[in-house]
């Protein structure tokens, strides 16, 4: 099937920092290409992947889950850290999830992360008829473009494959007791207002990860899909701040060394 207009992959090849991005559940790239091109922009090496289902027709997500999702931003990261001395990652929904979970997996090999309303639980009990009623209706209404700034809009499917939600269901089960086997630098911004995932999942994260450098920043005037939203600009500059103080000592370790 033809890729949707904006849901292409992103690739930059900058310096010796690379980061990840990770798009969100049934989004595309470009909920997160103005952030990628603004990491470009300031000489990092950025990789933002379209997740395997995303970015055609819902029907193609029905039959993947989150191992396949997974798989994808885990080969993404070995790439990356093969190329970098260093490697960030970052995640919108969904791809906080998927960072979160590259974290428990990948340990020091990440040096920080950057999640944007990441989703770790169930936030409706509706969920709960999901492993049931997906064998009977397929979809639901979509969950794209949350989002306060009048005229923005996230490339996304305007359906919701319930074979998919099962499936991230289960992939919250794996994440969240994993959660203290978090210890990387933690940058997590969320919106006040969400109507897609529930700010208590932020809560969760905060509460439950052992990280000791831990910075968190609350979004007053946007909503889910923040990186198309008013606060874009403070998530993008407030990532690339975040990575150049985790990046400084090593550039200075490097610098001595070379000396």
């Amino acid at each position: 099937m033809p890729l949707i207009p904006g849901a292409e992959p992103y690739r930059h090849d900058g310096g010796d920092t690379g980061v990840l991005l990770c798009h969100g559940f049934t989004g595309t790239p470009q909920s997160l290409r103005p952030w990628a091109e603004y990491l470009a922009a300031r000489g990092l090496t950025v990789r933002l992947p379209l997740l395997p289902g995303h970015g055609t027709r819902w029907q193609d997500m029905q039959v993947t889950g989150w191992q396949d999702w997974y798989a994808e931003v885990d080969r993404e990261l070995r790439e990356l850290t093969e190329q970098c001395e260093r490697v960030f990652v970052c995640g919108l929904s969904m791809g906080g999830t998927l960072a979160l979970r590259l974290a428990q997996k990948h340990g020091s090999r990440i040096s920080g992360l950057v999640l944007v309303n990441p989703s770790v639980k169930a936030d409706s009990l509706q969920l709960k008829a999901v492993p049931v009623i997906r064998h009977v209706v397929p979809s639901v209404p979509g969950i794209a473009s949350d989002i306060a700034l009048e005229g923005a809009e996230e490339v996304g499917y305007d359906r919701t494959p319930l074979h998919a939600v099962h499936s991230l269901t289960r992939f919250w089960r794996v994440v969240q007791p994993g959660l203290p086997q978090v210890t990387q630098p933690l940058l997590l911004l969320h919106s006040r207002v969400d109507h897609v995932v529930h700010p208590s999942n932020s809560a969760v994260v905060l509460s439950r990860v052992s990280s000791t450098d831990v910075t968190e920043r609350v979004l007053e005037r946007s909503y889910h899909v923040a990186t198309l939203d008013h606060d874009a600009d403070r998530i993008f500059s407030e990532s690339y701040d975040f990575i150049q103080r985790l990046s400084a000592p090593a550039a200075v370790e490097e610098g001595m060394a070379g000396g």
